[in-house]
């Protein structure tokens, strides 16, 4: 069913804002800090690993289909909210928090694609 896509892309965005909020709360910063982030990561795993054992139906994944046209404008109007020059005034860390993480981010396409090709069977 459909609604089981959508249950579960609730349960991956409610864990990853409690998992931002105590990120931010850790580094000292009054905001959320990669909450939408790893809301998305728990996402892929999770239907990654459901469908895998057989859990996760194409059904409920045109749920989650549906909500990931929204992502885009959901993700600019959270960043919207975000007191980012009171982030960078509440210390450097979380400066460097974001920092690491967007060089992180970059460094695991070229790794990314390499699955990707490894499981089509294509060369290099």
């Amino acid at each position: 069913m459909v609604i089981y896509g959508v249950a579960l892309l609730a349960l991956c965005s409610l864990v990853g804002l409690v998992v931002g909020d105590a990120l931010g709360v850790l580094i000292g910063v009054k905001a959320n800090v990669g909450g939408v982030g790893f809301s998305m990561i728990l996402l892929i795993s999770l239907t990654t690993w459901m469908t895998r054992r057989g859990w996760f139906k194409p059904v409920s994944a045109s749920g989650v289909v549906f909500w990931s046209g929204m992502y885009i404008p959901i993700v600019v109007a959270m960043a919207a909210q975000q007191n980012v020059l009171g982030a960078i005034k509440g210390g450097p860390l979380a400066f460097l928090a974001g920092t690491i993480g967007v060089i992180f981010s970059f460094a695991l396409v070229p790794l990314i694609a390499r699955i990707g090709r490894a499981k089509r069977g294509e060369g290099k």
